[in-house]
This record gives C-alpha cells, sequence and structure tokens, in this order.
C-alpha cells in the first residue's frame, strides 16, 4: 500500500482516468443504443451491469492487449463484429413496440451481452495508452478503471435520454458504431503494410462501415413487416 502515498501513483490513477473519459464516449453510445428499448426498471440494470462487466473485462484485455493486437486478422473479425452489432442495434429500433415481460427479461440480458462484446472490440486499441499510463501497476489499473464506472454510466444515462427526445441520434450512434468498424480493420497487423502505403485507407474504411451500418440498417427497417393487428 505504499505506493498509494507517492504522487506517481496519483499522477498515474489521474492519467488512467482521463483517458477512459476521452474514450468512453463511443462506449456510452452503444450501451444506450443497447439499452434504449428495455423498460426503464431494466434499462438501469442493463447500464450498470453491462458498464461493470464491461470494465472488469477493460481490466482482463489490458493486460494481454500488446499481444492481442500483435494476432493478425483479430481486429478485422472484431471490426466485422461492430458492423453487425450496429445493424442489430438499428434494426431494434422496430421493435420497441414488443413490451411482454418475457420478451423485456430476455432482452436485458441480449443488451448486456452486446454491450460486452461491443467494448470488447471497441477497446482493443484504446486499452494500450490505459496499459501505457498504468506501466504494470494492476491496483492502479483496477482503481483508475472503476472510477471509469460512474463516468460511463452517467454517460450511459443522458444518451438513453437523448435518444427518447432526438430519434435520429439512434441513427447517428449506429453509424458511429460502423465507423470503429471499419477502422478496427483497417487498423489490423495483416493490412499494416497496406494502411501505411495508403493513409487514406483508415478513414475510407471508417466512412463505409458507417455508411454500411446505416443504409443497410435503414433498408432493414424498410421491409420489416409492420406487427400483426396494426
Amino acid at each position: 500500500m505504499e505506493s498509494l502515498q507517492t504522487a506517481a501513483f496519483w499522477l498515474g490513477l489521474f492519467k488512467i482516468v482521463w483517458i477512459n473519459i476521452i474514450l468512453s464516449g463511443d462506449n456510452a453510445v452503444v450501451i444506450a443504443l443497447a439499452a434504449r428499448t428495455l423498460p426503464a426498471p431494466q434499462q438501469k440494470k442493463a447500464v450498470f451491469w453491462g458498464s461493470g462487466a464491461a470494465v472488469v473485462l477493460r481490466i482482463a484485455l489490458t493486460v494481454v492487449a500488446a499481444r492481442l493486437l500483435g494476432l493478425a486478422y483479430l481486429q478485422i473479425v472484431g471490426g466485422c463484429l461492430l458492423l453487425w452489432i450496429g445493424l442489430q442495434l438499428l434494426r431494434d429500433e422496430e421493435a420497441e413496440g414488443e413490451d411482454s415481460a418475457a420478451r423485456s427479461h430476455s432482452h436485458l440480458f441480449g443488451a448486456i451481452r452486446t454491450i460486452l462484446i461491443a467494448d470488447l472490440v471497441m477497446s482493443l486499441d484504446n486499452v494500450i495508452g490505459v496499459a501505457a499510463a498504468a506501466q504494470g501497476d494492476l491496483l492502479l489499473l483496477a482503481l483508475g478503471l472503476a472510477v471509469s464506472i460512474p463516468l460511463v454510466i452517467f454517460g450511459s444515462s443522458f444518451m438513453i435520454r437523448l435518444m427518447a427526445r432526438f430519434p435520429m441520434i439512434v441513427v447517428l450512434g449506429a453509424g458511429l458504431i460502423g465507423w470503429v468498424g471499419g477502422e478496427t480493420i483497417a487498423s489490423d497487423v495483416a493490412l499494416h503494410d497496406f494502411s501505411a502505403s495508403h493513409p487514406a485507407l483508415h478513414y475510407l474504411a471508417a466512412a463505409l462501415g458507417a455508411a454500411l451500418v446505416v443504409g443497410v440498417g435503414r433498408l432493414w427497417q424498410g421491409r420489416t413487416p409492420p406487427p400483426a393487428g396494426t
């Protein structure tokens, strides 16, 4: 516990919290999108448990982040997962009218699962900065990420209220997930040499990811049959 009394420890803690404030914006959007169709009490549960479990996963991920990022094709697979999640979240907008208790219960666990998968993929490169700030101090890492939990929860809850008031934010949020998905694919180790010689690839892949999610998602919605009895 002597490390708690050093200025270096508190400086490192400040760095980790600050990094998470900067990098948690897109994670808050994912959590809000995944939880927005649930009843209010279950929204709170999904945000709380999803955020908490995601931070625990992020701690574990940070320990092995450097090795994971060195695996070829891992970020391509992860980016494709994000594109699929963006499509699913946009499609879920059509299911908001279905509110049976059983469906709501299953959606709670589905929302938490979506939050965990998306946070895991989106944090692959972010955790490198956190790991560097922690400098191998696991106590510092755990404390820094734990402090960030209320920040993510507050941001997610705020985004849910905004989405309820301005439905267009749902589309923009899905587009953001597609953007990050495209960036993730273009950042894969297998594409490093090609990306280095074509700097525009990073932004092109991100733009295509966003366009794919929004375009296909809206087309998907347009082909969804109306609920029975309407």
